[in-house]
């Protein structure tokens, strides 16, 4: 099934304004991703709110969603294994933190601890 599109243009849900100089303003601010030796890092090891499963939470990236989903992407498949982005974060499934910095600093990301 195909999902109907909006023909209604993206005001952010306002209607109808009474000032004379309203104009719709886009809301989503992309930010430019820094290169790899820029950023800094921090892996920090959580077993909190996961039901007693070992993950590591990769912080402190600065850049686009896209560009986190790809890191996140090939660290997963570089490590082989489960994990997610959110809120500019990523999370790896496992507990391996020394080879986990490594890949990272193979990449690129050289301040990273």
């Amino acid at each position: 099934m195909s999902k109907k599109k909006s023909k209604a243009p993206s005001t952010g849900g306002i209607v109808y304004s009474t000032a004379p100089d309203w104009t719709p303003q886009d809301e989503r601010v992309e930010t430019e991703t820094l290169p790899a030796a820029q950023q800094r890092l921090r892996i920090e090891y959580s077993r909190a709110g996961r039901g007693g499963k070992e993950a590591l939470i990769i912080r402190g990236f600065v850049g686009s969603d896209d560009d986190l989903s790809d890191l996140a992407r090939q660290l997963k498949q570089s490590l082989g294994c489960g994990g997610s982005t959110r809120d500019g974060e990523i999370l790896i499934q496992q507990n391996n933190k020394e080879k986990l910095i490594e890949l990272l600093q193979s990449k690129g990301y050289k301040d990273t601890k």
